[in-house]
């Protein structure tokens, strides 16, 4: 027999478990939908489209500080395990929540109400699920919007999908946190031999942290990073025939934006270099 599992009310939140406020969207209206018993949205798409919803930010440099947004809630390794289909989004019936529905039938194998799960690289909280159509669904928060790519993700959107790690779990990629430094534009994709070079363009921002061989999470996979062109703020990387079937990247578009997570390890040392750390150390 099939389980339906449905939020409890009350329940507490942390950094993945953000609670959409109500937000005033000008004076055009957004219709408000209801929510069936068996997790289906109908027709959540809004008039409006995402980007001028949630308009954009300047962004801000990227510094390690003591808050709740640095703390490891959640630890993903970048291997992504399916690509899931984006079936609904939009606002629910309160008009106060943005959720999306996600088709998956490998994260929900053994999938609970909180779970953590890493879609495009951005860490989200499974609020409900239907184990017999096999499909979760989480809430969007608007800063989440603004800052990654899930903004441009339509109905019938494929994403790729990884459930947070078990202690058991084999560390096959890196330290995958699941909170999105940012955006890149896709600004070339080569073809050579079997393999896919693909040059990404960020912010500087961003950049710093970047280094050849390196690590880094785009839309949620774990890459090595090949070359950082300075000048044209731009790094590549390379997908090999096996990742391209496994992965959503070769299936955008020159122009369209990627997720980006920067190792943390890079801004945990700018944030000892800019303390002083390392100076109180060679004082002593």
């Amino acid at each position: 027999m099939a389980t339906r599992v449905f939020p409890i009310k009350g329940a507490t939140t942390d950094y993945c478990r953000i609670r959409i406020t109500k937000m005033a969207i000008s004076s055009t209206s957004i219709p408000k939908f209801a929510l069936s018993n068996s997790l289906r949205l109908t027709s959540l798409k809004p008039k409006l489209p995402s980007s001028l919803i949630f308009k954009s930010q300047t962004p801000k440099p990227l510094t390690l500080k003591p808050n709740r947004r640095n703390q490891i809630t959640s630890l993903f390794t970048g291997i992504v395990e399916e690509m899931g289909k984006v079936r609904e989004l939009g606002f629910d019936e309160s008009g106060e929540s943005f959720d999306m529905v996600i088709h998956s039938p490998t994260v929900l194998e053994d999938v609970n109400l909180g779970d953590s799960i890493a879609v495009n690289g951005t860490c989200l909280t499974v609020t409900e699920f239907d184990s017999e159509r096999l499909e979760f669904k989480v809430g969007l928060a608007p800063e989440t919007l603004r800052k990654t790519s899930l903004i441009e993700l339509e109905k019938g959107s494929v994403v790729n999908l990884e459930r947070a790690v078990k202690p058991s779990t084999r560390m096959g990629g890196h330290f995958v946190q699941g909170h999105v430094d940012g955006t890149g534009e896709i600004v070339s994709m080569d073809v050579e031999g079997d393999s896919l070079w693909i040059k990404v363009k960020t912010s500087p921002e961003i950049l710093k942290f970047i280094v050849a061989k390196g690590f880094i999470a785009v839309d949620g996979t774990s890459l090595t990073v090949v070359d950082v062109f300075d000048e044209e703020e731009c790094f590549n990387f390379m997908l090999v025939e096996y990742t391209q079937q496994k992965v959503v990247i070769p299936l955008k578009k020159i122009g369209q934006k990627v997720n980006l997570e920067v190792d943390i390890l890079g801004k945990y040392v700018e944030r000892l270099l800019s303390s002083g750390f390392v100076e109180s150390i060679k004082s002593r």
